[in-house]
């Protein structure tokens, strides 16, 4: 790790203590060795944030400090509840209405990447959006016998990429230093989860994958209603620019204009956290960057409308029931489950009492259970939540890390725009509906079909098993004499019994037999 890293990190923590950022953690969430970190920060604190509590200088902040920083930002923004309400409305500026980067590069950067493709695009507008990675442009595409459309033009940041290895590179070092000097932190293993951070921004800037991953979204929700995603224009896209159709939509912050437009917030909000949860349990593969920067509402239909893609999550089969049977505990009060699933999964160490984990999880269910979202404190929940992991040695599964995330982000803007929310009524039917299917014939034929394909994968490993035990022999014949033949075809035999014996276990396994 070079030394500059560990500069940039000095550094970074001298300016974000300097603009305020300390002061929007709640300080009843946090353990006391945080408590006394945040304080020690705060000495050094602009006198104005102290006295105003204003952190607006923040943005700017966050801006030069990296795009990995804008991303921590953003998730704050969200969350009035935690970081209060005008640390929020401060913040919420990192979402899209960052300073754009020379407009008159654009022209240079489509050629450059698009070829003679990119003048078929005309009218490119002055940036409608600018964030940390990218601007958005408006602009016309005309394809000679097509009507003339109307699409969105996403072009990278020029130098962003360098600006994003630096980042990561001093996040590492930030978590090492954890690891080195604060054992404690070592179970919410934090190198893991700045790797998995670094693997999903690295996807991001690349706009091939995030075509790719709009592609496959369409794919998943094609029979689905209230959540609608644009459409990619494949002849113009490149690794550092995007084109897609144009989505019309009012910005889902704007609530007077939503109002306006006679559309139900309420609605709009259940149909942002239902498809959410449809998207993680249901596929695998969700939005994962879902700030108000990123979702619109559909003026016609009150659907919701969602952009961006370049950070997307994906979980397997494990983790999405993990998902399911938590919010399923949760809605049910059935905390017994909720526990065990997280010693399954390995979140709890298993020298732990499923039984007093239960029992803490109840302290923390039991009093969110009838409330709306406007009563219910998260900074409190999320206090109590410390304490818990911090009681049962919890371990960090950093591949959860992005649905953790997204979830936070998701809620926090159905919050905004419901705050009567419920969050496990609104999660029912989607959770619900998912394990009625898994413990249903349907799912229990996928699963049988899974069973079948790697039994089929494993006999087909069996004719190479059995090839190479010949090959054996047949080397081994040139090398010694004759007398031990029969020693290795009783080699080769066992070899083959053995392979056989293994693809009955299969079999066995596959048909639920055993």
């Amino acid at each position: 790790m070079a030394l500059g890293s560990y500069f940039r990190l000095v550094n970074a923590g001298w300016v974000l203590a300097r603009e305020g950022a300390f002061s929007v953690l709640p300080p009843e969430s946090l353990p006391p060795s945080m408590k006394l970190g945040v304080g020690l920060a705060r000495l050094v604190e602009r006198r104005s944030v102290r006295k105003t509590g204003s952190v607006e200088r923040l943005n700017a902040a966050l801006h030069k400090l990296g795009p990995s920083f804008v991303k921590f930002g953003q998730t704050l923004a969200t969350r009035p509840d935690i970081v209060g309400a005008q640390a929020a409305a401060d913040l919420s500026g990192l979402q899209d209405r960052m300073p754009p980067f020379d407009p008159k590069l654009v022209p240079g950067i489509l050629e450059a990447a698009l070829g003679s493709k990119a003048a078929l695009l005309t009218e490119i507008s002055a940036p409608v959006a600018a964030a940390s990675i990218a601007q958005v442009h408006q602009a016309r595409l005309r394809v000679s016998g097509a009507v003339p459309k109307t699409v969105a033009v996403k072009v990278l940041r020029p130098g962003v990429s360098e600006r994003f290895h630096a980042d990561t590179d001093s996040l590492y070092a930030g978590a090492r230093l954890a690891e080195t000097f604060s054992p404690a932190s070592r179970r919410l293993r934090p190198t893991e989860i700045v790797r998995t951070l670094d693997h999903s921004m690295r996807l991001e800037l690349d706009l091939r994958l995030e075509a790719a991953a709009i592609s496959e979204m369409a794919e998943n929700i094609a029979n689905d209603t209230g959540f609608v995603i644009p459409e990619v224009h494949w002849d113009h896209v490149a690794q550092n620019v995007l084109v897609t159709s144009w989505m019309h939509g009012i910005p889902i912050r704007d609530h007077a204009a939503i109002d306006a437009a006679g559309i139900d917030r309420k609605a709009l909000a259940t149909k942002l956290m239902q498809s959410f949860l449809r998207h993680a349990i249901r596929d695998g593969y969700f939005h994962a960057d879902m700030h108000p920067g990123n979702l619109f509402a559909d003026p016609k239909t009150g659907d919701v409308i969602a952009v961006d893609f370049g950070i997307m999550g994906r979980i397997g089969k494990p983790e999405r029931r993990f998902l399911a049977d938590i919010l399923f505990g949760f809605i049910t009060r059935n905390y017994r489950l909720v526990a065990q699933r997280h010693f399954d999964i390995g979140y709890v160490p298993k020298h732990q009492s499923v039984d007093d984990f239960a029992l803490a999880i109840r302290s923390i269910g039991e009093p969110l259970h009838g409330r709306t979202a406007a009563e219910i404190s998260m900074a409190k929940v999320l206090g109590q939540l410390f304490s818990v992991t911090d009681l049962f040695d919890m371990q960090t599964r950093p591949e959860l890390v992005l649905l953790q995330k997204s979830m936070v982000l998701v809620e926090g803007v159905a919050r905004t725009l419901d705050p009567e929310l419920d969050i496990w009524t609104v999660a029912e039917p989607v959770v619900g509906e998912w394990l009625r299917r898994e413990e249903g014939p349907i799912g229990r034929l996928e699963d049988l079909a899974g069973h079948l394909s790697r039994l089929g994968e494993a006999a087909g490993r069996v004719p190479a098993l059995i090839a190479q035990a010949e090959l054996a022999l047949a080397e081994h014949r040139a090398m010694v004499n004759r007398p031990r033949d029969g020693l290795m075809r009783n080699v080769v035999l066992a070899v083959l019994l053995a392979s056989l014996a293994l693809l009955g276990v299969l079999i066995w396994r596959a048909l639920g037999l055993g």
